[in-house]
């Protein structure tokens, strides 16, 4: 069994309001259960994670030892952290994984820094939980029960995808990233093009999205990110590290993915107008045998 539920949908900001009340307006947080529910995996620390932590004390289904994958340190999957109450308390044994831009500042400096009295009242040091930090590259890792790979994705930051099996079971979380392009001018008319550069550039581009694709093969459940419809992309965003609806549903369906959740919306996008993209969207995947598409929602489970 694994169940995964969703405590942070958005992407850059908080954004409450009256327009993301159904969907949900706080950052990535994704809690992830597996086996005997005892184990606990937290993806990445956005805003969504203060009310994780409170719910699970408050229920007591906080196991003493949990474990916390940040995708990537942007501020939007980190600010939550302070507010996760479990760092507080005696006798909980928090490991956050993630990948590190800069090898001179582990991902503890990075965290850590959030704890400095120029930005928050408490510092890291006064934390009374037990805490370790693993610097992740692209690998993979055997936990009691889980099976973690990673791949790195295109974003502006060093960014990693996380693939979770477990008893035959895969989840996997693909998002802040970007399909790869050829950075090389492929226009003849243009003065710096040249045939091989462009030729040599256009396979390694495609070479990285095929990889990318084969990571998230077979997945049971993938959530991806898809920030922006495929013409906002095209006209506005190329170059912020974010992927389309449109190109999401073709990846997913030709990769034989089983439950695709549209992740990491777009903070000006309201509840109503997501709802007409998963509509649009739901007849798109009907082409793809076997693709369940939604979008990822504050609050709601999946459990496979």
């Amino acid at each position: 069994m694994m169940k995964v539920k969703f405590w942070g949908v958005r992407g850059s900001t908080p954004c409450p309001g009256p327009d993301t009340v159904r969907t949900g307006g706080n950052t990535s947080c994704i809690e992830l259960r597996y086996g005997n529910e005892n184990e606990l995996i937290i993806i990445d620390a956005g805003s969504g994670i203060r009310l994780l932590g409170n719910h699970l004390l408050k229920t007591g289904t906080c196991p003493k030892k949990i474990r916390i994958f940040l995708t990537h340190t942007h501020s939007d999957h980190i600010m939550g952290l302070p507010y996760f109450t479990p760092i507080y308390i005696p006798g909980y044994k928090i490991d956050i994984y993630g990948p590190v831009t800069y090898e001179e500042e582990g991902l503890e400096k990075i965290i850590s820094d959030q704890f400095s009295y120029r930005y928050f009242p408490v510092k890291h040091s006064e934390l009374s939980a037990d805490i370790s930090y693993h610097n992740l590259q692209q690998t993979k890792l055997e936990l009691e029960g889980l099976s973690v790979s990673t791949h790195y994705l295109n974003h502006p930051i060093l960014t990693l995808g996380y693939r979770f099996e477990s008893n035959g079971r895969i989840v996997t979380t693909v998002y802040d990233t970007e399909p790869f392009s050829n950075l090389f001018p492929e226009d003849p008319e243009d003065p710096d093009y040249d045939e091989f550069t462009a030729h040599e550039g256009r396979l390694a581009a495609e070479e990285a999205n095929e990889e990318i694709s084969g990571f998230l093969a077979g997945s049971d459940i993938l959530i991806h990110d898809s920030q922006y419809t495929q013409e906002e992309l095209t006209r506005s965003f190329r170059g912020w590290g974010h992927s389309s609806f449109e190109g999401t549903v073709k990846t997913a369906g030709e990769q034989g993915v089983k439950k695709l959740f549209f992740f990491h919306h777009a903070m000006d996008r309201s509840d109503n107008e997501l709802e007409a993209l998963l509509d649009k969207h739901k007849k798109t995947a009907e082409q793809y045998s076997g693709l369940e598409v939604d979008i990822a929602r504050e609050g709601y489970t999946e459990e496979i």
